[in-house]
């Protein structure tokens, strides 16, 4: 296309170390799963993902899609940090395993 021109890779320097992603751990993945889960569900209690009535509601969609937004708020918190529930898991879990 004219009038386009080609970005040297000059244009973004990197730092050269860059490292490899660790692996993930499948226990660690799990316990953040069942805090998800948890917190879920606790979300949904306190009322989000609800429709809400009169001006400013959703309407059918908002009826369709809020259990969505409430796992990916509630996954957002997790990986965040979370309650401590997913660490609290993990360290039960792994100290089953390890017997």
């Amino acid at each position: 296309m004219p009038g386009l021109s080609t970005i040297s890779p000059q244009a973004f320097p990197t730092s050269g170390t860059a490292q490899p992603p660790l692996p993930k751990d499948p226990l660690r993945e799990a316990a953040k799963q069942l805090e998800a889960s948890f917190l879920t569900e606790m979300l949904k209690s306190a009322g989000l993902g609800k429709s809400r009535e009169g001006l400013g509601g959703g309407g059918a969609g908002e009826d369709q899609f809020g259990s969505f937004l409430v796992r990916a708020q509630a996954e957002q918190i997790t990986e965040a940090g979370g309650i401590g529930l997913a660490e609290s898991l993990y360290n039960a879990l792994k100290e089953s395993s390890d017997e």
